[in-house]
């Protein structure tokens, strides 16, 4: 089978909504390094390298909400791309106290070809679908440790983020709010940075948005994706009929 960075789910559904997936991955393409980026495999399965659980929310989400979906197939550690080009950040060498070895002594050529190789062809793929969909509505789709290294613990089991196009995340916190869930108003993060997947996918061209961040180990198995991908899709559904976007 043929790589590719980017996975397409229901390209076909006739539904407004576009659900992306940054980190839906802890793949390492073998040419990077020859698919290895030199930590332990129990590194590589922490949200260092990949939203854990998100890919599979994502995944029911679209099915849910009759949608396409578009997920990342490469590790967040070889390039993120829910980052902008000139972003240091794009490609990591520390993350929540881990080295990245591979990445240490990474130069511009290297950084480039995974820019041209993963990150591009991702976000082309990504404008192409959106281009695709009738009036798309963007949410974002990712997770969160429940706690970073040294750090106090993370209340939340859902985060609802946004920039200043907050149309739809309102309503969505207030919402997620009156479910009972403990939801985070831009939290655990802030909302925005400039030239990430939101922005140029959303954001610049004036499409509904929101990030949907989850606590990992709420959707870590199947049964747990499956359970929020059913609480969100109706809400979801909801709030862009009541908001009239």
């Amino acid at each position: 089978m043929t790589y590719t960075p980017f996975e397409i789910c229901g390209a076909e559904r006739p539904g407004r909504w576009l659900i992306g997936c940054d980190h839906a991955t802890n793949i390492v393409p073998d040419w990077v390094h020859g698919g290895d980026l030199g930590l332990p495999e129990a590194d590589m399965g922490r949200h260092i390298a990949y939203d854990i659980g998100a890919a599979g929310v994502t995944r029911k989400l679209s099915e849910l909400l009759n949608s396409p979906a578009i997920l990342s197939q490469f590790s967040r550690l070889v390039c993120d791309p829910n980052r902008g080009e000139d972003d240091p950040t794009i490609m990591m060498r520390l993350y929540d106290g881990t080295i990245i070895p591979a990445n240490r002594n990474a130069d511009a050529a290297e950084i480039e070809e995974r820019l041209q190789r993963l990150y591009r062809p991702y976000h082309a793929a990504y404008a192409d679908l959106a281009n695709k969909v009738r009036d798309p509505v963007i949410c974002a789709i990712h997770s969160f440790t429940p706690r970073l290294r040294g750090r106090h613990p993370r209340p939340w089991e859902v985060g609802v983020l946004y920039a200043d196009d907050n149309r739809l995340a309102l309503p969505l916190l207030e919402a997620s709010r009156a479910q009972g869930w403990c939801t985070g108003d831009n939290e655990p993060y802030a909302g925005h940075l400039p030239g990430d997947a939101v922005d140029r996918h959303a954001l610049q061209h004036g499409r509904p948005n929101v990030l949907i961040e989850l606590r990992q180990d709420l959707i870590a198995d199947d049964a747990g994706q499956a359970l929020w991908a059913s609480r969100l899709a109706p809400i979801l559904m909801d709030v862009l009929a009541r908001t009239g976007l």
